[in-house]
Formats: C-alpha cells, structure tokens, sequence
C-alpha cells in the first residue's frame, strides 16, 4: 500500500534536534486501521520512504502531540533534497508488510 503527500518538515528539539514530517489525517487514519494491529515496538510501521531522488526505509511513529503518525528525516536525505524546517517535502511511503 503506498500513500503520497505534501508536508512541512518541522524540528522537535531535545538532547538533539530530530526532523519530521507529518502524515496527513486521512491517510495516518487509514494506515492505523490497516496496520496498526501488527505494529512494532512504539507503535511503529515499517515504511520504505521516495523523497525526490532519495528512497530509503524507516518507520513512522505515531505522534500524541501531533495527533497523526510523524516520518523522521535522516540528515543525508535533508541535505540530498534541500529540506530545511518550513520547507515542503513530496513524500511517498510504502508500507512494507513482511
């Protein structure tokens, strides 16, 4: 199953700063209800990630203060696609299921 999206990406900042985009309502709503179930440690699912010319695999979390489930963004892929906090990424995720 795959889902694309437009999204801000944002920084929460704690020891470190982390970097993030958000899912939109609908599709971390439909992920929940088809994945959820059979989510990994902290409620994670598996993803294979296609920012611009960047593909990688990571998971998404879900996020009680964003309300949704949030994609953390590797330095090399911020540096690779020019993504800055305010700036807006092209996201495609793929769930992987196996």
């Amino acid at each position: 199953m795959t889902y694309s999206f437009s999204a801000e990406v944002w920084e929460w900042r704690s020891r470190t700063s982390w970097y993030f985009v958000s899912l939109p309502g609908d599709q971390a709503d439909d992920i929940e209800e088809r994945f959820g179930g059979a989510a990994g440690g902290f409620g994670s699912i598996r993803v294979e990630v296609t920012i611009g010319s960047s593909t990688w695999r990571t998971s998404l979390f879900p996020s009680g203060e964003e309300k949704t489930y949030v994609l953390p963004l590797k330095k090399p892929v911020r540096t690779a696609e020019g993504l800055e906090p305010g700036s807006t990424a092209v996201v495609e995720v793929e769930i992987l299921t196996d």
